[in-house]
């Protein structure tokens, strides 16, 4: 009795999820979204998307990245590089809060950064729009991961377009 109650129970609250119905703005993108897009991408008078990949590629490893994965067919880049997280004031109250607990209490110590970069052709087969995400992963002294982010700092986006648009200007002349 009591396993033909759970099983009833079971089959009404399916059916009661089924009902329930799917917000209208679902697919609708945030104001917020909608302002990263723009900060992440720029768009670029030329058709030659290859040379576009071609001077993000250089760009990035003068950066201090490594390309972990290129696509040319497909215009995507992806690239990594580890850096230190180490923080000074961190550290100070990792080893305060570890003589008052007396446990060992763990702070930030390395960092992954990685980048994305994705080319589309435009309409007007003129332009090439041009989009950079970066992110990082942070682990602390205990190997485990503390942070999981997506940078959105303008001044990093304003300096890699900057610079990319200097090597789009250097490839294209060949200096």
């Amino acid at each position: 009795m009591a396993l033909k109650v759970k099983a009833l129970s079971l089959v009404l609250a399916g059916i009661l999820a089924g009902c329930a119905s799917i917000p209208q703005d679902i697919l609708q993108l945030s104001p917020e979204s909608l302002e990263e897009r723009q900060l992440q991408t720029r768009r670029f008078e030329t058709e030659d998307e290859a040379k576009l990949l071609s001077a993000s590629a250089t760009l990035l490893q003068d950066l201090g990245f490594t390309i972990t994965k290129s696509v040319t067919s497909l215009g995507v880049i992806t690239a990594s590089k580890d850096r230190s997280a180490v923080e000074a004031g961190q550290v100070a109250l990792a080893v305060l809060l570890s003589i008052l607990a007396q446990q060992n209490v763990p702070y930030d110590e390395t960092q992954k950064m990685r980048v994305s970069v994705v080319t589309q052709p435009l309409g007007d087969g003129k332009s090439t729009a041009v989009r950079v995400t970066f992110q990082r992963i942070v682990w602390n002294t205990h190997k485990q991961i503390s942070r999981r982010e997506q940078l959105s700092d303008p001044e990093i986006y304003q300096e890699f377009f900057s610079k990319l648009s200097k090597a789009v200007f250097l490839e294209a002349h060949q200096l």
